[in-house]
């Protein structure tokens, strides 16, 4: 009975893995994280215990909240590299009021308004004076920094009222407050980039901007959206981090913004805008978060994991044009089998014609 069973030989299965790239790096990028919880595993007993899984997935909270939007920022090919000290700006701005006797939800929803206002400003300046967006958020990179310094005087803002760290510190059940708001978050941008017009139309975007535009697409407010939505978002994940660290640091958020590109490309999504998954983007965050963790538990000083970190983003960008080539060599195999099969079908037709000529007289 066994011996009965077909299996596909390997190109097959390189045939059906290349017929959906993000499928693809999808699968090559968990195989990574299986690897690398293996490999860590293996290192110290404790990486496996809850206590610490739960300290990754509180770790990576406001990872997955920001690269949830920037995920969709990427496939519409927009970039936003300000995250990071937007997050800075935010927290330091919601502590400054929360430290005055200001009521704590006051306090956040100023943040989500600061938040929110840094977003509209990268959307002016991308899409309607159509600036880089490289050149643009770095520009709310410097901004967003520099206020975070000036609000807190170059200083740690503490003497926060108790409820500050509630989100931070506290549990719904057995997770953690932080990483359910992660997760309804992740599951909502899911829902509309997969499930929504609105998502088609970001993927559209992507794939190419004028063609949507004469598609009836209204680019400038699709790309208004994903920027202000990313603002908003950030100044949410600004004030889970805050809260988990409990004071108003305006250092905090420095490479966040790598650690964000680095969790949407490793995802599969591509830089040249049209592709991603959020499902690919949530299992990167995994790789950043467990990278960073295995490496304190085996005793690495902070210094070399920053080197670990350069080196999983070279490896991203290698694998991102990995998958391109391989995906690309094996459509240009299948058009030129269905050519030669199309080309042989008429050959024959052509053969049976002239016999059944050649019968006939």
């Amino acid at each position: 009975m066994i011996n009965q069973i077909s299996l596909p030989n390997r190109t097959n299965v390189l045939r059906w893995l290349t017929k959906d790239r993000q499928r693809l790096q999808t699968l090559i990028t968990l195989a990574v994280l299986i690897l690398m919880l293996v490999g860590f595993s293996s290192q110290s007993d404790r990486f496996f215990e809850v206590t610490n899984l739960l300290n990754v997935a509180r770790r990576i909270s406001p990872l997955v909240i920001v690269s949830s939007a920037v995920t969709l920022v990427m496939i519409a090919r927009g970039l936003d590299l300000s995250v990071g000290s937007i997050i800075a700006a935010t927290s330091v701005f919601a502590a400054y009021f929360a430290s005055s006797g200001i009521p704590l939800w006051i306090a956040y929803l100023g943040a989500i308004s600061l938040g929110t206002l840094f977003g509209a400003i990268n959307a002016f300046v991308i899409v309607r004076m159509r600036v880089s967006p490289i050149i643009a958020t770095l520009g709310t990179l410097n901004i967003a920094r520099g206020m975070a310094y000036l609000i807190s005087s170059s200083a740690i803002l503490v003497g926060l009222p108790e409820s500050w760290d509630w989100i931070g510190t506290s549990y719904i059940g057995p997770i953690p407050t932080s990483v359910v708001i992660a997760a309804v978050v992740f599951i909502a941008f899911q829902v509309v980039l997969t499930k929504t017009i609105f998502g088609r139309h970001v993927y559209a975007i992507g794939g190419n901007e004028e063609t949507a535009r004469l598609s009836g697409v209204n680019v400038e407010r699709q790309l208004t959206i994903l920027y202000i939505v990313t603002g908003t978002m950030t100044a949410l994940a600004a004030i889970v981090l805050s809260s988990r660290l409990g004071s108003g640091d305006p250092n905090i958020g420095v490479g966040f913004e790598f650690e964000v590109i680095v969790a949407i490309i490793l995802g599969g999504t591509s830089l040249a805008g049209g592709e991603g998954r959020l499902t690919g983007t949530l299992i990167g965050a995994f790789i950043v978060g467990f990278l960073g963790n295995g490496l304190n538990l085996a005793g690495v000083e902070p210094f070399w994991q920053y080197i670990a970190q350069g080196v999983v983003l070279i490896f991203a960008m290698v694998l991102d044009r990995f998958v391109n080539n391989l995906v690309l060599s094996f459509s240009t195999s299948r058009d030129t089998s269905k050519k030669l099969h199309t080309s042989k079908q008429k050959l024959d037709a052509s053969v049976e014609m002239q016999d059944q000529q050649v019968r006939e007289i």
